[in-house]
């Protein structure tokens, strides 16, 4: 069962901050692809790629939608961000490529949802909602209402990744929420997300309904409180399914140099079971993959992504 991990790299230069791609047979042990270098680069826009998504499509095909953005580009000359002004100008559309097979790419594209008044796009996933045919797309953003100063969760539904429906509220809290990652197991919806505060760690909520709402998780931040050194460290949750039949969930670590950063794995005996292990002996990666998704691939996949780049 292979697996494909899309991802950008956390640098000081640009081409840190594009699409690249990661492969894996069984889902521990990943290795680059195209020799390390980027699959897809920006050219237009801000001119970066962050918080890269990737989405099967039901009736064939892939997407692969990223936030607009370049920190390396707004960097001054001691490598410093103004990240309040990145949240209320940064990202306002989303990137966005198709391929059919995974080598071949549409022109860049992006995708607006037709509000102005969001500071920045961050960390765009995607979730089927095999219910109604339609996709969810949910994302992070502060807004010009209160002055760019508090994130949550917005959201859009589109069929066909060409029209989109006016963005709405998806979730939010009285402190700051970023990077959620949506999953269904059995009829259980279960939300991974990130607080800024009170306490700043990574969060897990479960629901029966698509757009909530959602029950916290107290035994899930217990365990990031006590088990984890520095939980706030930690965003970019993303999951999937080992070939043994174990949960996976990987949580994007920062607090280090920016070569050094990158994803944290964590197991569970099955999917839906939230009582995580961290399992760094398990898992290696040839370097860092920061905020990225994994998807299931074929054989056929696998071989010609080993073979095209």
């Amino acid at each position: 069962m292979p697996y494909l991990f899309v991802h950008f790299k956390e640098k000081i230069t640009p081409d840190g901050e594009q699409v690249y791609f990661g492969v894996s047979r069984d889902g521990m042990n990943w290795e680059e692809v195209n020799a390390g270098n980027p699959i897809l680069t920006s050219t237009k826009s801000e001119k970066g790629c962050r918080d890269i998504e990737i989405v099967r499509l039901h009736k064939g095909g892939f997407v692969i939608i990223t936030t607009d953005l370049c920190i390396a580009y707004r960097m001054d000359e001691n490598y410093n961000v103004d990240w309040k002004k990145v949240n209320s100008s940064g990202s306002k559309r989303l990137c966005m490529w198709r391929t059919d097979d995974l080598v071949n790419f549409s022109e860049q594209e992006f995708i607006y949802f037709g509000r102005d008044d969001f500071g920045c796009l961050w960390a765009p996933e995607v979730f089927f909602d095999e219910e109604n045919e339609e996709y969810l797309i949910h994302w992070g953003s502060t807004v010009a209402e209160d002055n760019f100063t508090h994130m949550s969760i917005y959201c859009s539904t589109t069929k066909d990744f060409r029209s989109f429906t006016e963005p709405k509220l998806y979730f939010t809290k009285k402190n700051e929420i970023l990077d959620s990652h949506i999953t269904k197991v059995g009829d259980t919806y279960h939300l991974f997300y990130k607080n800024s505060s009170d306490p700043p760690m990574n969060m897990h909520a479960t629901s029966k309904k698509l757009y909530g709402p959602f029950e916290h998780d107290e035994a899930f931040e217990e365990y990031m409180d006590k088990e984890i050194p520095n939980p706030g460290l930690y965003e970019g949750p993303t999951t999937y399914t080992l070939p043994d039949g174990r949960w996976c969930l990987m949580l994007d670590f920062f607090g280090c140099a920016k070569e050094k950063m990158g994803y944290v794995p964590f197991v569970s005996a099955c999917p839906g079971d939230a009582n995580f292990s961290r399992a760094d002996e398990e898992f290696s990666f040839p370097y860092g993959f920061k905020h990225g998704k994994v998807i299931e691939i074929t054989d056929e996949e696998y071989e010609r992504l080993k073979e095209s780049f």
